[in-house]
C-alpha cells in the first residue's frame, strides 16, 4: 500500500474519532449535505405527493433564527414521520440530523417537538428550504 492511502485512511480514522474537532473537508461535507438536502425539497415540492396536506407542527412560527441546531433536529423529527408518506423523507431527515449534530447524528434521537400551531406539510417543505438556502448562503 502506497504512503499517500495509508496517510489518507489514518485521517479517516481521526476524523471519525474526533468527531467535533473541524477538518478541512467538513466544511464541503456539510455544503453538499445543505445541496442534497434543498434538492430532495425542490424534488418533492415540484411533485404531487400524497400527505402535502397532512398538518405537522409549526416549528417555524415562533422560532428565533439563532438556535439552527434545534431547528434542524427538530425540522428532522417531522420529516421521521413523513417517511411513510415518500422515501426521500428518510433522506431529508437524516441529511437533517447530520447538519443539526455533525459526526454525532448516529448517537443521537431526533428533538422532541412540542405541541402548538401546525401547518400542512407542503408549507413546512417550503420553509425548511428557506431555512435551509440561509444556511448555505451563510456558509459561502
Amino acid at each position: 500500500m502506497s504512503i499517500l492511502v495509508q496517510v489518507l485512511l489514518t485521517l479517516l480514522v481521526l476524523s471519525a474519532c474526533l468527531g467535533d474537532v473541524v477538518l478541512p473537508w467538513s466544511h464541503t461535507l456539510r455544503t453538499k449535505v445543505l445541496e442534497e438536502t434543498m434538492e430532495l425539497l425542490d424534488w418533492l415540492q415540484q411533485k404531487e405527493v400524497s400527505c402535502y396536506k397532512m398538518n405537522v407542527i409549526n416549528i417555524f412560527a415562533d422560532h428565533k433564527r439563532g438556535n439552527k441546531t434545534e431547528i434542524l433536529c427538530k425540522a428532522a423529527t417531522i420529516a421521521r414521520e413523513g417517511e411513510s408518506c415518500h422515501g426521500y423523507f428518510g433522506g431529508i431527515y437524516y441529511n437533517l440530523l447530520s447538519l443539526a449534530w455533525g459526526s454525532r447524528a448516529r448517537h443521537k434521537k431526533p428533538c422532541p417537538v412540542a405541541a402548538g400551531s401546525t401547518t400542512s406539510l407542503k408549507i413546512f417543505l417550503k420553509e425548511l428550504h428557506h431555512v435551509l438556502q440561509e444556511e448555505y448562503k451563510n456558509q459561502k
